[in-house]
């Protein structure tokens, strides 16, 4: 237990080095390898999901659960102080139920892998590559490691997108690397200006012979704010929870809030807000700066549009709630207006595409761009009831969207096929499979006893009560959301009864017969659909875990004033 968190990083990567060394040819050994790799990083994180207590771990002042810290790089920077790096391993309840997400989804994505043949060493190395790099992000508590890990996530995505892709594959590889890379430099420009004006107070209460605890951080930080210790004289690093502590700000510093340093007319608190924000939205992705999401989506081998809707776009998300807005609590309250304004943009815009699209996948992608706006609505009402909301809607689509890439990738690897007016009355040959469409669909389009459903009502009822619960949003963004509840009815009901009802009739060029589920991708979707059920009837098993730690966070935001630049 000691290294729990560790052993969700390493053993994918300890794997990929393991297919590495094993023949190309083993084909079969390779994928038992890779599927019993993702088998163990599920026990894992469904061994932490049921020890992680109901705590506020990860706030000021508290400690997270199994906690891994050691020191990693230590620099004395002369005249710049001294640099210290953390490898820093926590788990709250902001990152618990995406750690359990992406463990399912690491088996699923292996499964639906077993039909690839190009390359497959290759292909298998780089899945627990991305899958390694995905849980250090969701576990690092050190901005640096957070970073690295990010960055990794890069390349692997690229490759596998790129080589195992379809007809347009480049295009999507290198427009989902640009635009990624686009959101990454922004987070490092916020993260360089973070370390520069963060002190550890820990270290540098050692570095000056204070005693040690909470009784030394607080002298520490006593003469950091009276200007008794200048910057060259305490320890720089990049702890996220000692970002949360407006009193870890070093007076003089580009990002203390008294600085009055500007940068384009704007605080520089602000631009280092809003760098991360645009990042991290790039990353989600919402509109408009989304339009690389599709392109992927479509040209991905089905696993790995599973891994990118389930998991990766869950990062982007993950990285506002833990570091954007508590770090600048009162620059992503001054925005929140217009972050809810984008979140309901997203909804509405990503809802009206998918209704246009006929392209079964592209669809979905559109579908995600939509969903993913309720994340950004959440967020931003800062009460409760949002965030939670949001913290549940991206475990919940996480799922869903995993059934409804797997569903898009059955047809296609029967038809070679997505285009939606060439499939008529698939319920009549395929009906297991088209249960698991129904399920995939209502689930989606937020039918009450599904996951979609809570995750979407706790967004909606958030935004609706933002300003009474101290937020900022207005009562119509709410209601202009619930707009996209229709949206999503009408393209997934119109899609069913386009493809899967009436009599059974498929496009002449198509081939003559459509065969039901197998038994591994009974295997794939059964999971899922039970998961979406299970996490709809009883969703305090999540919100359970998110709770406590919500309400903590949510307190950074109370001294912040209740006027807003950007309030109408």
């Amino acid at each position: 237990m000691a290294y729990l968190l560790s052993s969700l990083i390493f053993v994918p990567l300890v794997a990929a080095l393991v297919l590495l060394v094993l023949p190309s040819k083993k084909t079969g050994l390779l994928k038992y390898v890779a599927l019993g790799a993702t088998l163990l990083e599920l026990a894992l994180s469904l061994l932490l999901f049921f020890q992680v207590q109901n705590t506020t771990g990860g706030i000021v002042g508290q400690t997270f659960q199994f906690q891994e810290k050691h020191d990693w790089i230590a620099l004395q920077l002369g005249s710049l102080g001294q640099l210290k790096i953390y490898y820093w391993l926590g788990v709250d309840g902001l990152n618990v139920a995406l750690i359990l997400l992406t463990g399912i989804i690491a088996v699923i994505g292996i499964l639906s892998s077993w039909r690839i043949h190009q390359s497959l060493k290759g292909y298998l190395s780089l899945y627990l590559l991305l899958l390694g790099s995905v849980m250090g992000c969701f576990v690092a508590m050190d901005l640096f490691l957070f970073y690295l890990f990010f960055e990794f996530m890069l390349l692997p995505m690229y490759f596998l997108i790129g080589m195992w892709g379809g007809p347009r594959r480049e295009y999507a590889a290198i427009k989902f690397f640009l635009y990624t890379l686009v959101g990454s430099v922004l987070i490092l420009l916020a993260f360089i200006g973070l370390y520069a004006s963060v002190m550890d107070p820990a270290a540098t209460a050692v570095q000056q012979g204070l005693p040690a605890g909470a009784q030394g951080i607080q002298q520490v930080q006593a003469l950091v704010q009276n200007g008794q210790l200048t910057s060259a004289q305490v320890v720089h690093a990049f702890n996220i929870p000692d970002m949360l502590d407006a009193r870890n700000f070093i007076p003089g510093s580009i990002l203390h809030a008294a600085s009055g340093i500007s940068i384009f007319g704007l605080s520089a608190r602000m631009v280092a807000f809003l760098a991360l924000f645009l990042g991290f939205f790039i990353k989600l992705p919402g509109v408009p700066v989304h339009t690389w999401l599709p392109d992927a989506h479509v040209e991905a081998p089905t696993p790995i549009s599973v891994i990118l809707a389930s998991i990766l776009l869950k990062v982007g998300g993950y990285g506002l709630f833990r570091i954007a807005f508590p770090v600048f609590p009162a620059e992503a309250a001054e925005m929140s207006w217009l972050i809810g304004l984008l979140g309901v943009i997203s909804i509405l815009y990503g809802g009206a595409c998918a209704l246009a699209m006929s392209d079964l996948k592209k669809l979905i992608a559109y579908s995600s761009v939509s969903h993913m706006g309720f994340v950004l609505l959440g967020l931003a009402a800062l009460t409760p009831e949002g965030w939670n909301g949001a913290l549940f809607q991206l475990f919940s689509h996480g799922l869903i969207s995993g059934m409804l890439f797997l569903i898009a990738g059955v047809i296609y690897d029967r038809m070679h096929n997505r285009d939606i007016h060439r499939f008529r009355g698939l319920a009549m040959v395929a009906p297991v499979f088209t249960t698991f469409v129904v399920i995939a669909f209502f689930a989606s389009l937020g039918l009450p006893g599904f996951s979609g459903f809570i995750a979407e009502l706790l967004v909606l009822l958030g935004a609706f009560g933002s300003k009474a619960g101290g937020g900022f949003l207005p009562r119509w963004m709410a209601l202009a959301a619930a707009i996209g509840l229709v949206l999503s009815a009408a393209y997934y009901l119109w899609t069913l009864q386009r493809m899967f009802f009436g009599r059974f009739w498929l496009s002449p060029d198509l081939p003559k017969s459509f065969a039901d589920l197998t038994k591994r991708e009974m295997l794939m979707l059964l999971p899922l659909a039970l998961l979406v059920l299970l996490f709809g009837l009883f969703p305090a098993l999540l919100l359970e875990k998110s709770g406590a730690t919500v309400a903590e966070y949510l307190k950074i935001f109370q001294p912040v004033a209740s006027t807003s630049l950007l309030l109408p």
